[in-house]
């Protein structure tokens, strides 16, 4: 005797060997024996043999006309053999019922199981929305493959083409866009970015890294809503001054400007001035709503997107040949010693006399010209005062850094600028510490650390930036945190640190600005009409948010310098080049800031100096190749300052604005380290990361 059963939902014959109650031991052909239930046993058959019944079976299934079947099976429950009776006409044999089986097991929008060979034939709205569905699915599924043919000959399918973006950054990963692209990249082996360069979809390895970041921070695009520019207010003091900056050639947020008074008494005057665009824009106006939305202005090589309308900057940024609103801090000097006499803040108008340039200036304005006062350049004699003053406030800095336990900074690091001109990339080296960096530099931490004092001792709340005194290790308690009340920045060496200086393209230093002004013109009774009281949530929502978008922001500029420095690569047809150990396997190239891990590299000091091969990069990945030439120097003294190997403990890196991708799961690296001027100052005042 053999039997037709179901074992784990699948369908078996085989000859029966012995019976016990209700259990069979069962052959199969196979020579494999199984124990199988009788409520299991849909047939009992002595012919045919298992192995042709099942051949049959299968056979007798595919030649069932299902459309007819479900007709004849009406609509209520039935067993398998009832519905053989009337569909074949007769009793069914063996194999037809086997093969009846397996028609209805396999066709469930036809047939619901109600049990072991009982069945029910679905209701026609059901098994026609079923059939749609079915038809649908071949039809996408002939649709999807020619979008897959056309994108293996690298060609970009029509219905594509607005969906690149969406594809490659928020897929929809069951529509059939996503499938044929997933299937392309398959074939072909290759990446989605990859894909879409070749076909089109993409311009180019810059356009798909800006495309990711715009997506991601700007999904509404870059374009500003109509929001009405505030008239400048006409009833300031104008100060008797002529004021001056000192920006980067790109610079169009110029938000501060210096200048020098000589008293009768002997005694200097210095104006640290920064734009007021606190005193046109309104809590909660329009202009308000756009710049928290923004919190900053991106910047990127060649490029910036800015946090305000150009037509507000255009307004309030400090001009030359314009007088404008500012907000200023007058600082009275002896200068026999520098010590400071007398501070006082005021909200007026400065009539803005030059706008200076790094790129023509910093040939002229160096530490030699300036000890042998020798050059011709514009304001000549309140740069050379300025400088004095500066490094004494270094000076000063650096004993309280001393005082908090930390070691000085190193002063001759280098710094890169980026420009870009009709695609072209130039990359300049420029010392960090010359003599208009440090001016700009250290009279925008004294004037932070000052406003942020005045806030503090006007009992109202600001934007502050603290860093140790954290729990945990070295790192952790150097972290750099943002905070609303008064607290020291050891980096730094000042008891309290709040940005102020940037209200153009920083949110925070809006915000600060409101509350300094508050300071201004109410004195003590700032708590009470101040722009944010005392414990105001909203303050702590501002902070959040501004540290998520100025992160963002952050890692979107080092991704576009590293993509810059590929290409100036390319560009220059570098192949072998000259780079400095930082720790272990990480590398920097000495002609460009490009961070490059070297797996299996020898151990070599920090500072060392080597020559690379690279081998290949890749603009989309931002990954590069390279093998090691030779070792061109143990220790490269001019490279020290680069790694400030004696500033931090031995498993930091300083300058974690330079590590990219590359280097990130290879060296432990901290938000901001001890190069203070680096990371606070130079990134939003004198044209490093994040700033033009």
């Amino acid at each position: 005797m053999n039997l037709f059963f179901e074992e784990s939902g699948d369908f078996k014959a085989g000859s029966v060997l012995s019976q016990a109650g209700e259990a069979y031991q069962v052959e199969m052909a196979s020579g494999k024996r199984s124990k199988v239930k009788a409520k299991d046993v849909l047939l009992q058959f002595t012919s045919p043999d298992p192995v042709s019944l099942m051949e049959q079976a299968k056979s007798a299934a595919a030649d069932i006309d299902l459309e007819f079947l479900w007709e004849v099976a009406g609509q209520e429950e039935f067993g398998f053999a009832e519905l053989g009776a009337e569909y074949f006409g007769h009793a069914p044999k063996p194999e037809e019922a086997a093969g009846l089986i397996l028609a209805l097991h396999t066709s469930p929008i036809y047939f619901y199981k109600k049990g072991r060979g009982r069945y029910k034939a679905a209701p026609e709205a059901s098994l026609k929305a079923a059939l749609a569905g079915i038809e649908k699915k071949k039809q996408q599924a002939i649709i999807q493959a020619a979008y897959v043919e056309e994108l293996k000959q690298q060609q970009l399918p029509a219905a594509l083409k607005p969906l690149v973006l969406q594809l490659l950054f928020k897929p929809d990963k069951n529509s059939i866009e996503y499938k044929a692209m997933a299937e392309a990249c398959d074939a072909l082996q290759t990446s989605p970015p990859r894909l879409m360069l070749d076909n089109g979809g993409l311009a180019s390895a810059k356009d798909y890294h800006l495309s990711k970041f715009l997506f991601d921070s700007f999904p509404k695009g870059t374009a500003f809503p109509a929001a009405p520019i505030p008239a400048l207010p006409d009833n300031l003091p104008v100060a008797d001054v002529q004021a001056f900056s000192i920006d980067d050639v790109t610079t169009t947020e110029i938000d501060d400007a210096f200048s020098v008074a000589r008293l009768a008494d002997g005694k200097l005057r210095v104006g640290i001035h920064i734009a007021a665009p606190a005193l046109g824009i309104k809590r909660d106006d329009a202009l308000d709503h756009i710049a928290r939305a923004r919190m900053s202005t991106v910047y990127m090589p060649g490029d910036k997107i800015t946090m305000l309308p150009d037509e507000l900057v255009e307004t309030y940024t400090l001009g030359a040949g314009q007088t404008r609103p500012a907000l200023s801090l007058y600082v009275t000097l002896d200068t026999q010693d520098w010590v400071v006499l007398s501070t006082e803040t005021k909200v007026e108008a400065i009539p803005m006399a030059s706008n200076l340039r790094h790129n023509d200036l910093d040939a002229l304005v160096t530490e030699d010209n300036l000890a042998n006062d020798a050059g011709e350049y514009p304001h000549k004699a309140d740069i050379a005062v300025l400088w004095q003053w500066a490094q004494v406030l270094e000076k000063g800095r650096m004993a309280k850094r001393e005082g908090f336990g930390l070691k000085p900074e190193q002063t001759n690091r280098v710094d890169f600028n980026f420009y870009v001109e009709d695609d072209v990339v130039s990359i300049v080296r420029r010392k960090r510490g010359a003599p208009l960096d440090k001016i700009v530099a250290e009279l925008m931490i004294f004037a932070n650390s000052s406003w942020g004092k005045l806030m503090h001792e006007h009992g109202i709340p600001g934007i502050y930036r603290s860093q140790g005194g954290g729990s945990g290790g070295w790192a952790a308690k150097m972290q750099v945190r943002m905070v609303t009340h008064a607290a020291p920045h050891q980096g730094l060496g000042v008891d309290q640190y709040a940005w102020s200086t940037s209200p153009l393209r920083r949110y925070t230093d809006l915000v600060n600005q409101w509350q300094i002004i508050a300071c201004v013109e109410h004195g003590v009774t700032a708590p009470l009409v101040a722009t944010f009281k005392p414990k105001d949530a909203d303050l702590f929502a501002i902070v959040s948010g501004f540290d998520a978008a100025y992160s963002a922001y952050g890692d979107f500029q080092t991704n576009m310098e590293r993509y810059w420095c590929l290409r100036w690569l390319a560009q220059e047809n570098a192949r072998q080049v000259d780079a400095v150990v930082l720790k272990d396997e990480v590398l920097r190239l000495v002609d460009i800031p490009l961070i490059i891990r070297l797996p299996g590299m020898p151990q070599m000091a920090r500072g060392a100096q080597v020559k690379l091969d690279l081998l290949r990069w890749d603009e989309l990945g931002l990954s590069v190749e390279a093998r090691l030439l030779e070792v061109l120097s143990t220790v490269a003294e001019e490279n020290l300052g680069d790694v400030e190997d004696d500033a931090v403990p031995d498993e930091v890196v300083l300058d974690d604005t330079a590590l990219g991708e590359e280097a990130a799961d290879a060296v432990e690296v901290i938000a901001e380290q001890s190069s203070a001027i680096a990371e606070e100052e130079k990134n939003g005042e004198t044209g490093a990361p994040l700033a033009e």
